[in-house]
């Protein structure tokens, strides 16, 4: 984590070098089967890059979400429901930039990648228990997994709208899909039953197991231009 800090400055402080144009914005990720999350202000930095010409660029940056909560796949059972979170999740993308401008205004059209890696992951006991009663068709369950933590990676695609309030800066709005997931293996089991039945307990390991990092993801801020707009 600290050294991600130290990197994420250096990136802040250095911009310059890299793109005429920088954002600060603040993101809010809408996951599939998840809860809201929200980024930790002022650990957004968005707009890194280089032009390859007036109209492609090149794009990265860094955001530091406290997401509430993201849900599992590849488990032998469906939950609609959080089971991980919360946690502290980093979040670089690196995307092409399509650009389309106008007089004060320009829109762009993104696709690329991301990857990602949550910090102090745990999971969300409440809700896997009650997959896991669905799962069982049992009345009661009780469980206890430990877990391998994996950072992850993922496609994204979207559209930001710039509008310059004055010629040194202006307003973005951006909304992406993000299509991501990491490995989380668990192992362990659970105990439970049916009411007025015999208490089982077994053991069963979920090595497939991973983090669905799936869904909207929306951004609003401030675009500095430091140079000459794209």
């Amino acid at each position: 984590m600290k050294r991600f800090l130290i990197v994420f400055f250096y990136l802040a402080g250095t911009h310059a070098a890299f793109s005429q144009n920088v954002g600060l914005s603040f993101s809010y990720f809408i996951p599939r089967n998840g809860e809201f999350s929200t980024p930790i202000s002022p650990f957004s930095i968005r707009g890194i890059g280089v032009d390859l010409n007036r109209f492609i660029s090149l794009e990265t940056g860094a955001s530091l979400y406290r997401m509430s909560g993201l849900n599992m796949v590849d488990l032998p059972f469906d939950s609609k429901s959080a089971l991980t979170g919360p946690n502290f999740t980093v979040f670089i993308p690196g995307e092409i930039v399509f650009n389309i401008r106008g007089k004060g205004i320009q829109f762009d059209i993104k696709a690329g990648g991301f990857f990602f890696y949550a910090f102090d992951q745990r999971l969300n006991y409440g809700n896997l228990d009650k997959a896991l009663r669905q799962y069982k068709s049992w009345d009661v369950v009780n469980s206890s997994y430990s877990f391998e933590n994996h950072p992850g990676l993922g496609l994204s695609g979207g559209f930001e709208l710039t509008v310059d309030v004055t010629r040194q800066w202006g307003i973005s709005i951006e909304t992406n899909y993000l299509a991501g997931q990491s490995k989380i293996p668990l192992t362990g089991g659970y105990s439970g039953g049916t009411i007025g039945g015999t208490i089982q307990t077994v053991s069963e390991n979920f090595k497939d197991a991973k983090v669905d990092f799936t869904g909207l993801e929306f951004s609003i801020g401030i675009i500095f231009n430091t140079g000459k707009r794209r």
